[in-house]
């Protein structure tokens, strides 16, 4: 089945920080998976618009956990997609795609000594469960064939592709590192590739 744009409407957004703009908000039907994602068209688009695929973390983007940088890059994104044009695909994969409850029990784990992605595989679980078709397919439907992708982690980029999106250019985030967080971005730049300039 094809995805198809479901709804799409206007939506004011405003960060803490005093940042604010308007998005239209696309909703879809037909995608690969039951989750509720939704594409934020921010600024003006052109042919090659910058894309962010975001994870849903409750606890970063919601509640301002400093255990990871998930609230930070979700804000970066906004601000970064709305001063050229592109989209944020608000995807429904919290915890790498395992969810709630289970990434709170791997947050367990690593308070005992586990890294991030050895939490996930000690709870059963593959280091990231998550699956980029259903952004593909959003993207798709809102007729966006090649894209400027906002990411330090090159699997988006390489599934993308494998569902025939073109990524133009690959262009990364900032480095939103703390000291709670610091071990958390370690373990990506060590187990998943994520290009990262963690310094000495």
């Amino acid at each position: 089945m094809t995805a198809v744009v479901r709804t799409e409407l206007m939506v004011p957004l405003r960060l803490a920080e005093g940042w604010s703009s308007l998005a239209r908000v696309s909703t879809f039907d037909g995608l690969a998976d039951p989750g509720e994602h939704l594409a934020l068209r921010l600024g003006a688009p052109g042919d090659v618009p910058l894309v962010r695929l975001h994870s849903e973390c409750l606890t970063g983007d919601v509640f301002g956990s400093q255990r990871c940088d998930c609230g930070p890059q979700l804000h970066e994104a906004f601000r970064r997609v709305d001063a050229v044009g592109g989209y944020v695909l608000y995807l429904r994969q919290e915890g790498r795609g395992i969810g709630l409850y289970p990434k709170l029990d791997a947050y367990a784990l690593q308070d005992a000594g586990l890294d991030t992605f050895e939490a996930n595989v000690a709870l059963g679980f593959g280091e990231d469960e998550r699956d980029y078709t259903v952004a593909a397919q959003m993207l798709t439907a809102l007729g966006v064939a090649r894209v400027a992708l906002l990411s330090n982690n090159p699997d988006k980029a390489e599934q993308l592709a494998r569902h025939g999106i073109t990524v133009a250019a690959r262009v990364p985030t900032a480095v939103h590192r703390s000291k709670a967080n610091a071990r958390y971005l370690a373990a990506k730049a060590q187990h998943a590739d994520h290009t990262l300039d963690l310094g000495a």
